[in-house]
């Protein structure tokens, strides 16, 4: 057995890792031949490599270049230009690029600036350029087009989510926020009473249909960048009748689990003014008629907190839902949806999942992977986004990400017994039965 206390050994296990995670994403892409293979195996690979060559880099480097990393960090500012400029709607029409001073003028922007965020995000692999101070899209730039959803998620982080973030240590010595984890003392609320605004986050989106618009949207990115539809691979949707998509939004997960079960049973339910907006979505993009779906959907609006959903349907599903309240209101959500089970109904709480760096799950607990050694159990940086996600929720909604544990004891408190858990690697999809 290899001494991992002994450095060299562990940092040969490292480029082991990087080494054979990379080979198995080659693998992946050479089965698809095309595009980027959308395979739980993929993300695996993925996972593994990300967290074994920053756990290497973070080792090998001296420690003040690794900290000044961290902090020299703006690119998600150049990706908010990018994005509010629409560079890479201007780039599509040229594809063998085009000079930064044309396209500076396409978009009213000084052409040294922009040279400088184009620079900046080239030398991250995203946008290339092909000549000197000629640019052009790649397919990491390709994402930043105005019409692709998951672009609009980055904008959503880029413009409103880093605004909460310039708070947080003023929320954190603030009499009034320091000490509270209620919805309304988020970093959120207190960026916008800065700022005059007093509403709330889903008050903003009914007075601000392009606001809404752009959150849903968004929504439907979150969900293209998960790869959440890994949850129609992995899960056994054969094997029941009926599902009722609990803060369904509009759509994103119902509409493409309906075009490949048709034969489910499927209920959207989310705010009124949601709904409609799902109806609308569902005609334009999955028509709603005996031949393309069966006629298999309905759309009932309900007030999860205030509201049980339909009644003695086989399946509850609720992704990202939990993981936008506090504790007391994700009991409560989980209560109301308790209220509606039959005998034989489950609850899927589809959600990231954080553990700890220092340790490591009982062997064969409920589907939870483990990194292999020398690497950190919880993947590390392979994980990024579930850890990043996690601070996310606490600065837009004062809520967060929980771990296994956390997620069985609110689903206890609400009569619920957690039965099996399946890694989808960026979230997971806990399944819970009546207690």
């Amino acid at each position: 057995m290899t001494d991992f206390n002994e450095p060299e050994a562990k940092l040969e296990a490292l480029l082991d890792i990087i080494n054979s995670s990379a080979h198995q994403a080659i693998a992946e892409y050479k089965k698809t031949g095309h595009g980027v293979p959308n395979t739980l195996a993929l993300k695996k690979a993925i996972r593994l490599l990300e967290g074994a060559y920053h756990q290497l880099s973070s080792i090998l480097a001296p420690p003040q270049h690794t900290v000044m990393n961290l902090v020299f960090n703006y690119n998600w500012a150049c990706t908010g230009v990018a994005l509010r400029a629409r560079l890479a709607d201007v780039l599509d029409q040229y594809p063998e690029g085009l000079s930064v001073d044309k396209l500076a003028e396409a978009v009213n922007l000084d052409k040294v600036k922009t040279a400088r965020v184009l620079r900046a995000l080239t030398l991250m692999g995203c946008f290339k350029e092909v000549e000197q101070d000629i640019f052009a899209n790649n397919r990491l730039s390709l994402i930043l087009k105005s019409t692709n959803n998951t672009g609009c998620y980055a904008g959503l982080h880029s413009q409103d989510i880093s605004k909460y973030a310039g708070v947080v240590y003023e929320t954190m010595i603030d009499e009034e926020f320091s000490m509270s984890h209620e919805v309304d003392k988020a970093p959120r609320v207190f960026a916008l009473r800065k700022e005059g605004i007093s509403m709330d986050h889903y008050e903003m989106m009914e007075d601000d249909e392009e606001k809404r618009d752009a959150f849903h949207r968004a929504m439907l990115g979150q969900s293209d960048m998960l790869g959440a539809s890994a949850v129609l691979h992995h899960y056994p949707w054969n094997d029941i009748s009926s599902v009722v998509d609990v803060g369904s939004g509009i759509g994103a997960f119902s509409t493409p689990l309906a075009k490949m079960f048709p034969h489910l049973r499927i209920t959207n339910q989310d705010l009124p003014k949601v709904m409609a907006l799902a109806q609308n979505a569902w005609e334009k993009n999955a028509p709603v008629t005996e031949t393309s779906l069966g006629g298999c959907v309905e759309f009932i609006p309900i007030n999860f907190l205030e509201d049980a959903p339909v009644v003695g349907k086989d399946v509850y599903y609720l992704r990202h839902v939990i993981h936008n309240w506090p504790d007391a209101e994700a009991t409560t959500i989980l209560r109301n949806v308790r209220k509606a089970m039959g005998p034989n109904s489950r609850v899927l709480i589809h959600d990231f999942v954080i553990s700890h760096t220092l340790q490591r799950p009982a062997v064969g607990t409920n589907g939870l992977s483990v990194a292999p050694e020398p690497m950190l159990p919880n993947f590390g940086a392979g994980n990024h986004n579930t850890y990043q996600t996690d601070l996310t929720m606490w600065f837009a909604f004062n809520s967060k990400e929980r771990t296994l544990e956390e997620l069985e004891t609110i689903g206890t408190a609400a009569g619920l017994a957690l039965t099996q858990v399946y890694d989808l690697v960026d979230t997971m999809l806990i399944e819970f039965r009546i207690a």
